[in-house]
């Protein structure tokens, strides 16, 4: 079974997506915050990190290019509504695998994730 792990501290947004993966097969952990995220991260395999980038403490950015010096084949995609140049090119060069704005469309992310597996 595919395990996501989804990092996001807007807890509707967070219900409702893991309610669609989950619906789709996906085994889906939430973490509202860094520190549940490392707990989690630190006791289970993932295939596949949703990761906020606005986070408490330290952004989804340091923590996308601490999963990446770890973990290389585990696929990441940020979730932001910080939509400047310059944040997707940060993303993408701290090793995210894909940026998408927020709000975005739940089967566009759905394609992305079997796109990245």
């Amino acid at each position: 079974m595919i395990k996501i792990l989804f990092v996001e501290d807007d807890l509707p947004l967070a219900l409702g997506m893991e309610y669609t993966l989950k619906q789709e097969g996906f085994d889906v952990i939430h973490a509202k915050n860094l520190s549940e995220a490392r707990a989690q991260y630190k006791n289970n395999e993932f295939n596949i990190i949703l990761l906020d980038v606005m986070l408490p403490g330290i952004d989804g950015f340091e923590v996308c290019k601490r999963v990446r010096e770890k973990k290389d084949k585990i696929g990441i995609i940020m979730l932001t509504a910080k939509g400047q140049d310059i944040d997707k090119i940060m993303g993408l060069e701290y090793g995210a695998d894909d940026y998408m704005l927020k709000p975005f469309n739940p089967m566009e992310l759905l394609l992305r994730i079997k796109a990245i597996l």
